[in-house]
């Protein structure tokens, strides 16, 4: 909001939170999906797990907040639109209801076929381990930004299609198989893409200012074998934004989806999302997210904590700094160094005599991630 005095400082909050919204949280385990399944429960209003998500982002109250695995469609009012309408414009229990006039949505790489055997399985599937990003069906794991302030869609930078192959330097060629062999053959390092669902940059107007929110989600460094693909993928997913703020690589080998080159073009921004990688703990190559903590235009030093991580694992010391159940930092809200003032930041964690506990006591509660957010001024 927009204070009076005379120097009209404009405070903002900004968050990120794994909301854990598709197809597979809604069934049993090994259940089939029709991907539809999500669509259904925001239509009807009435599902008191994504009740418990809204109420979380309304106790929260972020003017801007990217939600991670909220399954992507084509048509905004089957989805980000019901979500606001149906359970965000409703308010919760002990909450106020709150709008979102402004989002963004797009396609991700998440189920589509990618034509090849990427996961070697002998099996040309098109989904699953075969698609662009492990999903099973386009769509699934998908990204929206919701924000109070306007959003400049004409202004706005995808880089889904942007080739792997095409990163200076990159892990897929260091990828192989037990025999040393190159684990994606040549046809498919010519068509794999390197992001697992997309990377974003979204210029956000905010009271004559612009704050670019560079939105991502990069694969579990896990799920794989002795090749170590989705550790490799995971590493230059994150080291895609070093390189795209400025790295020792020059910026221009990037190109967006619409064909246009080179790196950051503004001055403000906040980089979101589950980034599935930390620094001290994890499976994750240790390079690129530290590299991106340390980066000279990234402020890494306002670390969010919660009393309710602290007492989830309390013979842990880094512990309230996690941000999942699954006992890590993998959610992250960094601001950049020019022309925002970190005022405050938390994780949404209740302790467990803490009557909001219930919004995040288990899995099927609300998700396995907790919602982080900073307050900021813009300078």
């Amino acid at each position: 909001m927009l204070s009076s005095n005379a120097l009209a400082v404009i405070s903002l909050k900004v968050a990120t939170f794994n909301v854990s919204m598709e197809a597979t949280n809604y069934v049993e385990r090994g259940q089939a999906v029709s991907g539809n399944e999500l669509f259904e429960l925001l239509a009807s209003g009435n599902n008191q797990q994504i009740k418990n998500i809204a109420a979380i982002i309304q106790r929260v109250r972020p003017d801007i907040i990217l939600l991670n695995e909220f399954d992507y469609t084509p048509d905004p009012d089957k989805g980000v639109k019901a979500f606001i309408h149906n359970y965000l414009n409703i308010a919760q229990p002990g909450s106020e209801s709150i709008d979102y006039p402004y989002f963004y949505v797009a396609p991700v790489n998440t189920g589509v076929d990618s034509g090849g055997d990427l996961d070697r399985d002998g099996k040309k599937t098109g989904v699953k381990g075969d698609a662009f990003g492990f999903g099973f069906y386009p769509g699934h794991f998908g990204m929206v930004l919701l924000s109070r302030y306007p959003i400049d869609k004409t202004a706005v930078r995808t880089f889904q299609h942007f080739l792997w192959k095409d990163m200076p330097d990159n892990l897929m060629v260091k990828t192989v198989d037990a025999e040393g062999q190159p684990w994606y053959l040549p046809e498919t390092q010519k068509i794999m893409r390197l992001s697992s669902k997309s990377h974003w940059d979204i210029p956000v107007k905010i009271e004559g200012q612009t704050v670019h929110i560079l939105a991502s989600h990069p694969t579990p460094p896990v799920f794989d074998g002795p090749e170590d693909r989705n550790g490799k993928r995971n590493h230059d997913e994150v080291r895609f934004w070093v390189d795209y703020l400025g790295s020792k690589y020059d910026p221009a080998y990037i190109y967006d989806d619409n064909g246009h080159k080179g790196g950051f073009k503004g001055q403000r921004f906040v980089l979101l999302g589950d980034m599935n990688s930390s620094l001290p703990e994890g499976d994750s190559h240790k390079g690129a997210i530290a590299s991106l903590l340390t980066h000279p235009k990234v402020n890494g030093r306002a670390i969010p904590h919660s009393q309710g991580g602290q007492q989830h694992t309390p013979d842990n010391p880094l512990a309230s700094t996690h941000t999942a159940g699954w006992r890590m930092r993998a959610d992250y809200v960094l601001p950049s160094e020019q022309g925002l003032k970190v005022i405050d930041s938390g994780i949404f964690w209740p302790v467990t005599d803490d009557p909001d506990y219930d919004l995040i006591k288990d899995r099927n509660s609300s998700s396995d991630h907790r919602l982080v957010w900073l307050d900021l001024e813009i300078k």
